[in-house]
């Protein structure tokens, strides 16, 4: 063979190898945002089951406390409009703010109940609001590990070189699902009425 032959079938087959790890790459890449984006949307899913749970407890939790009190109508209006907000869907961010809402109704709720010694000691009360309070902490496990599944996929979604990929095959950054920034601070409801 000539010399000019042996050359030229060498930097041939470094072409060839260099392009097919980064297929390779490409390739292992994708799947992996694909597994990542899977898991999260796996993670979200389990977030509405529970939030679901929440919201079937609701009603109840609503019905008991209209039997006891008549001027609280405000509080019970804004947490069955919250609950109506979260059922009705949305993007995971539209859920996400429906959501932060209805706990902060929530909230409000469970701190006019104080107001209602009677109730307090209702045997279904105690019932519903020990689901509640249940439901509202396997909630808080939920959220964290899909806040932490959107971590490990934004991160490499943002990630050099993999964020090369990402933008070339169309994946997106995921939302974290926050606690609304009312949450740091007690509700306050107003008895002077």
């Amino acid at each position: 063979m000539k010399r000019g032959t042996v050359v030229g079938l060498a930097v041939l087959a470094v072409v060839v190898i260099v392009v097919l790890s980064l297929a390779g790459y490409v390739q292992r890449t994708y799947n992996g945002l694909v597994r990542m984006d899977e898991s999260v949307k796996a993670s979200w899913a389990q977030v509405e089951t529970v939030l679901q749970r929440r919201l079937d407890l609701i009603p109840n939790l609503v019905e008991t406390v209209r039997g006891y009190q008549i001027h609280e109508q405000d509080v019970l209006v804004r947490v069955t409009e919250a609950r109506s907000r979260v059922a009705g869907g949305g993007s995971i961010p539209q859920q996400i703010e429906a959501n932060n809402q209805l706990t902060s109704a929530l909230s409000r709720l469970l701190v006019v109940v104080e107001n209602y010694p009677n109730l307090k000691a209702n045997e279904s009360f105690l019932r519903l609001q020990d689901e509640l309070a249940g439901t509202e902490n396997r909630i808080s496990v939920e959220r964290r590990r899909y806040n932490e599944t959107v971590r490990d996929y934004n991160i490499m979604v943002r990630a050099f070189p993999a964020n090369l990929v990402a933008s070339a095959t169309g994946f997106k950054l995921a939302t974290s699902f926050e606690a609304a920034p009312e949450a740091a601070t007690a509700p306050k409801v107003d008895f002077r009425n």
